[in-house]
């Protein structure tokens, strides 16, 4: 029963997560759609040239397209897909999973308009953040950002060769057409990235206050890694091997992906090296560490976004208990994150799921609604919508238009943002649930990544395990019929021998 009840959690868990990345979603919206207070916003986004660049998501609670952050928390939640892609077929959730991730890699195929040309960010921060209003009401400009020979970008040129690489894994099943294509644009990417060479952040300065890049060599071996796991070319495995970063370093993040590559080299090539610099890094993290923890046992490296971290990092531990390391207690450790994030602290830090979570949001879209009473979902079914889906149907209320008002208001956001994280409390477990404080309060796509895939893998651990017990007690149950069967023909056999 206990393990059912996990099983059904890790559904409701991922259906909603899924439901936010749509949330997110920009450019032209299908009929379809599930999230039906969102309608299409952005459909002038042009490069200068007016190359179409409408889709993808928005990063957070603003309307800017971040490439960086975009593609790492597709490659991370594609990762998880790849590993754990029982937990969705199980629940009858791959059709909805497939759906999700293939949004932002139909944006980064546009974004890739020349071979040594990819535009990494649509929108001003700094004129997007100067508003509060819903993304279908956006009327400010919206310039693109591009890299190119002139002025490269390393990192998150790789970074998105990743995505698109490991998009061509997952679809290779179902669309063999788009993996091919998203593998192509995989493997120029990468050439970009490697032969000509920056960080991103120096060749596109409005960005640098916000993600600004430490450096692009983890992303060179991390594509490299997917590039081979995708293509099956030994090239990318010798390249990623000859510029693998080994020793300590920061966390798992849309930023650093040394500990990612860690995990992928010991599964392709079991070597000591990379296992011991993966088990020595997740030490640091485990209890005992060098790592802080809250009182009620959040492992804490950041107050922004502490939550973030912690999800990745227990997807990173999850993913070395599969391939053998420490088992037992990476994956109690990995439970332990996940479940306070859930609400073994005493709340949930997941809107719209589990007791007493977060009503108050970072999110530009939420606390305000424009226009006539709308259903929170459509209740039509479609490929892409799970039938559960009807059961989170609700009436959202109405208001003006958006306006700082609403942003300072103390009431509730009267829409729920069904699955988003937010960032998470302090260091003593302190939250409060104030929409002004983007710290503690904001959503983001990199933060709901990790923690989704780490979802997926308590799932599909859970689910391997029940069918493992059902395997045994049907053994158990055909060892007990044989013996019954046995024991009843040497009575049948032995009676008549016993009478004489």
């Amino acid at each position: 029963m206990m393990r059912l009840t996990i099983v059904l959690l890790a559904y409701e868990i991922l259906l909603k997560s899924m439901l936010f990345y749509e949330a997110q979603r920009s450019g032209y919206l299908l009929p379809n759609r599930r999230i039906r207070w969102r309608g299409h916003s952005a459909l002038n986004d042009r490069s200068e040239f007016g190359e179409d660049l409408t889709g993808g998501w928005y990063d957070a609670g603003d309307h800017v397209k971040f490439g960086f952050t975009m593609a790492s928390a597709t490659t991370i939640l594609l990762w998880g897909l790849v590993e754990f892609r029982e937990a969705y077929e199980k629940t009858g959730l791959i059709k909805d999973m497939l759906d999700c991730v293939r949004w932002p890699l139909d944006y980064f195929l546009k974004a890739h308009t020349m071979k040594y040309e990819f535009y990494v960010q649509v929108g001003n921060p700094y004129i997007d953040h100067s508003y509060w209003t819903r993304a279908e009401d956006m009327t400010m400009e919206r310039p693109a950002f591009k890299v190119t020979k002139e002025n490269p970008g390393s990192d998150v040129v790789a970074e998105t060769a990743a995505a698109l690489a490991a998009g061509a894994m997952v679809f290779n099943r179902t669309d063999r057409l788009y993996a091919t294509q998203l593998q192509q644009h995989a493997i120029q990417l990468f050439e970009f990235a490697d032969e000509y060479r920056n960080k991103y952040s120096d060749s596109v300065p409005v960005v640098r206050e916000f993600y600004p890049s430490s450096g692009y060599q983890d992303e060179l071996t991390w594509a490299a890694i997917w590039l081979y796991r995708a293509t099956g070319m030994k090239k990318y495995l010798h390249y990623a091997e000859r510029n693998y970063i080994g020793g300590w370093v920061w966390s798992f993040s849309w930023d650093e992906k040394e500990i990612g590559s860690m995990v992928l080299l010991y599964n392709l090539t079991r070597k000591a090296k990379y296992k011991r610099d993966l088990t020595q890094i997740l030490q640091d993290w485990l209890p005992g560490g060098t790592l802080p923890y809250t009182p009620k046992g959040l492992v804490y490296r950041s107050s922004w976004g502490v939550l973030r971290y912690a999800g990745n990092m227990a997807f990173i531990a999850l993913l070395a208990a599969e391939s053998g390391l420490n088992s037992t207690v990476y994956r109690y450790w990995a439970l332990q994150q996940i479940h306070y994030i859930l609400g073994d602290s005493g709340r949930s830090y997941v809107v719209g799921a589990g007791h007493n979570p977060p009503m108050r949001p970072h999110h530009a879209g939420r606390p305000c609604v424009s226009g006539k009473k709308e259903l929170l979902l459509s209740s039509s079914s479609s490929s892409s919508s799970s039938s559960s889906s009807s059961s989170l149907l609700s009436s959202c209320k109405v208001s003006g238009p958006c306006s700082w008002d609403d942003f300072e208001s103390k009431g509730t956001n009267p829409i729920i943002l069904y699955g988003a994280v937010v960032g998470g409390p302090d260091i003593n477990d302190s939250y409060i649930d104030d929409r002004s404080d983007f710290i503690h309060n904001e959503v983001t796509c990199d933060y709901n990544a990790g923690f989704h895939s780490a979802v997926s893998g308590k799932g599909c651990y859970f689910i391997r395990l029940s069918v493992c017990i059902i395997i045994i007690i049907i053994i158990i149950i055909i060892i007990i019929i044989i013996i019954i069967i046995i024991i009843l023909i040497i009575i049948i056999y032995c009676q008549p021998s016993m009478l004489a």
